[in-house]
């Protein structure tokens, strides 16, 4: 944020805390002006508490869904119908793995420790996308996760590469870039069976059926029922409503339906000339809010699979932060050594 008030302002200790007489008006005020002015609000600069709270539970839930979407397709791995699909199919779960801890690393620098998100996470504290507590039935539930899901990931996250909080919108660049490779395996795989034998085509038809729906629900509840959505859209955090970007949805999937030959399962779906987009029919909410309070059909299983993972992975974990207080002690008695000599 290019602003001399929040960052060079006597007074401003660490996360842009205003000082002892704590009167925020002008950091107000240039916070306003730099949003407005679309430049990026940066870790030290000084912020609402709320434009933070906003961040942490957004870029949170996006880091959960990010490790929870491992499992689903995970599932699949040691199933892939062979060496490509299995290749390709790994290289996407370890980039979700990744994603994850970029976002993880982007709400650490608004204050956060990971240890506390993760808690929150086993905990049922803080959420994480609904579309993963759906099973995957079959192997062309993998391509229509796919096109579906990360196709409806794109739709949303590409905006937040001009997010305003820098480090976030900068984590989306590489994020969206990967998703984007998702989303194109994903198709690829359904077009294969689509063109295959009628039992495959049938197999990928019905994963279409299945994963429709919930895909259009990824963009959370309707604008009128949106609860954090206006504000977020104010602070330039999102750039979209959640409405807007299910209908940029649907316009691009049409097509893409009929080049692979399948069919999007809404009888309501059509062309509407006066609006130039696509109508379609109504999305059952009460299955959203009901998958989202923890009755979907996975939800017990992948918070008790993320929970034993982390578990098991504890080890892990305390042998890297050993072997790394090891290197920085031998860092820093060479370094000691080296000023002595000197």
């Amino acid at each position: 944020m290019a602003t001399a008030a929040t960052r060079d302002t006597a007074g401003t200790t660490a996360y842009g805390t205003p000082d002892a007489t704590g009167d925020t008006t002008a950091y107000q005020r240039a916070f306003d002006a730099a949003v407005a002015a679309d430049d990026r609000i940066e870790p030290r600069d000084w912020m609402p508490d709320a434009y933070r709270a906003t961040l942490v539970r957004q870029i949170a839930q996006h880091a959960h869904s990010e490790i929870i979407g491992m499992q689903p397709e995970a599932n699949w791995i040691t199933r892939a119908p062979s060496l490509r699909r299995k290749a390709i199919l790994m290289a996407k779960v370890q980039d979700e793995a990744g994603h994850g801890l970029y976002l993880y690393s982007a709400a650490e620098t608004l204050g956060v420790s990971r240890d506390e998100l993760l808690d929150k996470l086993h905990s049922g504290r803080q959420k994480y996308s609904s579309i993963f507590n759906y099973p995957t039935l079959t192997w062309a539930d993998v391509g229509a996760i796919g096109w579906l899901v990360d196709g409806a990931a794109i739709t949303n996250q590409v905006p937040l590469c001009r997010c305003s909080y820098g480090p976030y919108a900068r984590a989306m660049v590489r994020i969206c870039k990967e998703e984007s490779f998702h989303q194109r395996q994903g198709y690829e795989l359904l077009l294969a069976l689509s063109r295959g034998t009628p039992e495959q085509h049938a197999m990928a038809q019905d994963a279409v059926d299945r994963w429709w729906w919930p895909s259009l629900m990824m963009f959370g509840p309707p604008d009128d029922a949106s609860q954090h959505s206006a504000q977020s859209m104010a602070w330039k955090i999102k750039r979209h409503s959640n409405d807007e970007l299910r209908q940029r949805f649907v316009d691009i999937c049409v097509p893409q339906a009929e080049s692979l030959g399948l069919t999007l399962p809404d009888p309501d779906l059509k062309w509407n000339e006066e609006r130039g987009h696509h109508d379609f029919g109504p999305i059952d909410w009460t299955e959203f809010w009901d998958v989202l309070k923890g009755n979907g059909p996975c939800n017990e299983q992948r918070i008790t699979q993320r929970r034993r993972a982390h578990d098991e992975g504890a080890w892990v974990r305390e042998a890297a932060a050993a072997h790394a207080a090891k290197h920085h002690g031998e860092a820093r008695h060479t370094g000691q050594t080296g000023a002595a000599r000197a």
